[in-house]
């Protein structure tokens, strides 16, 4: 059961900072889950279950404080990924292109993940 809100921001800011590295990503960290959770309320009825629904029981419907509230909760969370991981695995499609191990449709592919970043995870995950 969901519980009174005790301050004007709740959780308070000072807890989420504890659960992430910086303000900047709590802020990316919030606004992707907001929009996942935004996501999963326009989507019902449809039958899709592609977006996780929200993970904490809530008293507010706003996504920014569901998402906010999941991050407290420890139920949303980031993991930084590597640059020297990126590094290598983009040397080693550089060179597998070059060798002509990658067919049209991979080296298309390729394309796709290095446009949306090599490593980006969900921040949803555990």
């Amino acid at each position: 059961m969901a519980q009174g809100r005790h301050t004007l921001m709740d959780p308070p800011i000072e807890e989420l900072l504890d659960k992430v590295d910086s303000k900047f990503t709590l802020v990316a960290l919030g606004s992707a889950r907001a929009r996942q959770v935004n996501s999963y309320y326009n989507s019902l009825g449809e039958g899709l279950g592609k977006v996780v629904p929200p993970q904490v029981t809530s008293v507010s419907g706003k996504p920014v404080s569901i998402a906010f509230e999941e991050i407290a909760a420890g139920k949303a969370t980031f993991t930084r990924t590597d640059p020297e991981e990126e590094a290598a695995l983009a040397a080693a499609m550089a060179d597998a292109e070059e060798s002509g191990l990658l067919g049209e449709a991979a080296a298309e592919d390729a394309e796709v993940i290095e446009a949306l970043g090599v490593g980006d995870e969900d921040p949803t995950a555990s």
